[in-house]
């Protein structure tokens, strides 16, 4: 008898790692986001914590003569206004470009596949072959001037290129397809059916668009406005090729590659990153915070 009462004790099933897991209402599918955190750790959080510590070490000076340095020269200072004075810009241009673009494209439209292609089709060709193509079309020589000055339309060739303009125009033509493609995400995740509802009791299409669909899609504009804002505030590329880099578009970036690679102060150089990153944070929290508020005034003020 006591072998057979022991026998099922013998047989209990083994409490596995899981098991407990589940007792303590830990989800195993968390282990699923491991490879993701290591992959931040290693490519994101070390080499900022590593930057970080750099910049505090100067070539010369305390740990803040690096930062002292630079907010001290007016000539790398002014680099904030004039990267701010393009980023800002661009971004905002392309998050209010793609709103009309991306609401005409969200219903069925005849030739959807082949106009969404081209739009994004500047996605393909990179920073560096859009200024190229810039020089090439936009300069002094290019195709664009030649009709112009053919024409009669103006004396001499208009300057588009090396200077503020040619970059704007850059910063446009790689930036617009990502708010593009972001804006017609957030548009077609908003139900028709309301729009719908507020025709039938004799909304018109700009009273649907400004009471119903832009409250919704504002929050998602948020987002993509951090996004372009970024992708426009790193411009290097564009600022060298189609710019004036030591003049009115030697951008924050500019700055911190002729330091770090034309000076080989590395320390400076991520001095310089570092203001970067905090400036870009800094505009993404005002912006959050506005989003948050949307959020709020559209949720009737409830959590």
């Amino acid at each position: 008898m006591s072998a057979a009462v022991d026998l099922p004790a013998a047989r209990a099933p083994r409490r596995t790692l899981r098991h407990r897991l589940a007792d303590r209402g830990v989800d195993r599918m968390l282990w699923l986001v491991l490879p993701a955190t290591a992959f931040v750790i290693v490519l994101f959080i070390y080499p900022f914590i590593y930057g970080l510590q750099l910049s505090f070490d100067p070539l010369k000076g305390g740990p803040l003569a690096n930062y002292k340095e630079f907010f001290s020269d007016p000539y790398m200072r002014g680099t904030i206004w004039k990267t701010l004075r393009l980023g800002l810009p661009a971004a905002l241009f392309n998050v209010l470009a793609s709103v009309p673009v991306a609401y005409a494209m969200r219903g069925k439209v005849r030739g959807k596949r082949t106009i969404t292609t081209l739009l994004v089709i500047p996605i393909t060709l990179g920073t560096v072959l859009t200024a190229q193509g810039l020089i090439m079309y936009a300069g002094p020589q290019g195709w664009l001037n030649k009709v112009l000055t053919g024409l009669h339309l103006v004396d001499h060739p208009v300057t588009l290129v090396h200077n503020y303009i040619g970059v704007f125009l850059s910063l446009v033509i790689t930036g617009f397809p990502f708010a593009f493609l972001l804006t017609l995400s957030y548009l077609s995740g908003i139900d028709p059916a309301l729009e719908k509802a507020a025709a039938t009791l004799g909304a018109g299409p700009w009273q649907r668009f400004r009471k119903i669909t832009l409250p919704l899609l504002a929050p998602g504009l948020a987002i993509t406005f951090t996004l372009a804002f970024v992708l426009a505030f790193s411009v290097f590329p564009s600022a060298q090729m189609v710019g004036k880099p030591s003049g009115s578009t030697r951008v924050i970036s500019i700055a911190a590659y002729e330091a770090a690679f034309q000076n080989f102060d590395y320390s400076m150089g991520s001095a310089i990153a570092m203001i970067m990153a905090v400036i870009m944070l800094i505009v993404i929290a005002m912006v959050m915070v506005w989003r948050a508020t949307l959020y709020r005034g559209s949720t009737g003020g409830k959590g």
